[in-house]
């Protein structure tokens, strides 16, 4: 007998509710994210102009991974927003993009920045912007970047010249 494909996730507006999940998640994916607490992980989300949660349509209340980015001229000390915010860009930055291990290789990152370039092309942005580790490195994330067309727009130490990273930016896809 074959075996069902999982049902296609439901995004959702992140909650409160969800911060426990979310610093969960989260904190296992260092370090390729910064380990966050949940009263930063709750300051995030009032600061984020989008905050979304991927769940499976049996239960809302699981999150299978989430993102939240800001728009420009956000409240957020963060070196890596900083330096998009130094150049002037109207953008929307993502600051972070998580999954957990369930929902690896189920379309659910695409899903994510569908609804990311969606909110960016109804704010009339101009581009979506985010970091990606290069040293430590993250090539799984290079790569999926690269597919939905960012593009290496600068370097920058961080963390006081511990962590390297690249600068992305992707132009916004027409809605299709």
């Amino acid at each position: 007998m074959p075996v069902a494909a999982p049902a296609r996730p439901v995004l959702r507006p992140a909650t409160a509710s969800d911060v426990p999940a979310l610093v969960e998640l989260n904190n296992a994916a260092v370090p390729a994210v910064p380990v966050t607490p949940a009263d930063e992980m709750r300051e995030l989300l009032g600061i984020s102009s989008l905050a979304l949660v991927a769940t499976d349509p049996a239960d809302s209340t699981d999150p299978l991974g989430f993102l939240l980015a800001l728009d420009p001229g956000a409240e957020y000390s963060s070196e890596n927003y900083d330096w998009f915010e130094d150049r002037g860009l109207d953008h929307l930055y993502v600051d972070r993009i998580v999954l957990g291990e369930r929902a690896r290789n189920r379309g659910i990152g695409r899903q994510l920045y569908d609804a990311v370039f969606d909110a960016a092309r109804e704010a009339e942005r101009d581009v979506v912007t985010c970091e990606i580790n290069l040293d430590p490195p993250n090539p799984g994330s290079m790569r999926f970047h690269g597919r939905l067309g960012f593009e290496q727009a600068g370097k920058q130490l961080t963390k006081g010249g511990e962590v390297l990273v690249a600068k992305m930016a992707a132009q916004i896809p027409e809605r299709i």
